[in-house]
């Protein structure tokens, strides 16, 4: 069996969707949380300069998508031929934009320019979105075929992100987004994860 190391802060952030897909498959890894104090001596020692990174049997992957795309591959969730795996690709690098600004507002120091990312957000960015992901997502819920794959996990936590940070039922009158949450949180290996995984900050 190959053995896996996982490396990130003591965080959800941008390995939380890896570590949804190593539960989701029933994969064992090594989940390594580091303290920021930690950092400045790991970081030279990364392939390139930043977490996460994923160690395979001596390899070492970087960027967030890269690994949960490898993770998916193993387990056998990136669709069931070409054309599947694209639409999957498709629908996680639509979902850049809105992290992105959802990264910028966190981030940002002045609390009238936050408050204005927030707006813009949570009024035009966020409702336009899920209108158009409501229309990828098929009525079994699930954007790739007819099983589970990676993007239904990466929206998953996406989501989950959104409503730590603007309250509210935003999927209300979108029922296929709805199946599609239905469907990550069925998933045993998913649910025994999100109950007890360690208490950190998004």
């Amino acid at each position: 069996m190959p053995a896996y190391k996982l490396t990130y802060f003591n965080a959800r952030g941008r390995a939380e969707p890896i570590r949804l897909l190593f539960a989701a498959a029933g994969i064992k890894y090594e989940d390594v949380r580091i303290e920021g104090a930690d950092w400045p001596a790991l970081k030279p020692k990364t392939p390139m300069g930043y977490l996460p990174i994923l160690e395979v049997d001596g390899a070492t992957l970087c960027e967030s998508t890269a690994i949960a795309r490898f993770v998916a591959k193993r387990a056998g969730l990136v669709g069931k031929d070409d054309l599947q795996q694209a639409k999957a690709d498709m629908i996680d690098d639509g979902m850049k934009d809105i992290l992105r600004k959802l990264i910028l507002m966190v981030l940002e120091k002045d609390e009238i320019k936050k408050e204005e990312l927030k707006t813009d957000i949570s009024e035009k960015t966020l409702p336009e979105f899920l209108s158009k992901y409501e229309n990828l997502a098929n009525p079994s819920g699930f954007f790739v075929g007819d099983s589970l794959s990676w993007v239904d996990v990466t929206f998953y936590n996406l989501i989950e992100r959104v409503r730590a940070m603007f309250p509210g039922d935003h999927l209300k009158g979108k029922p296929n987004l709805v199946k599609v949450m239905a469907n990550v949180k069925a998933n045993p290996g998913i649910a025994k994860w999100v109950k007890e995984r360690p208490e950190s900050a998004f």
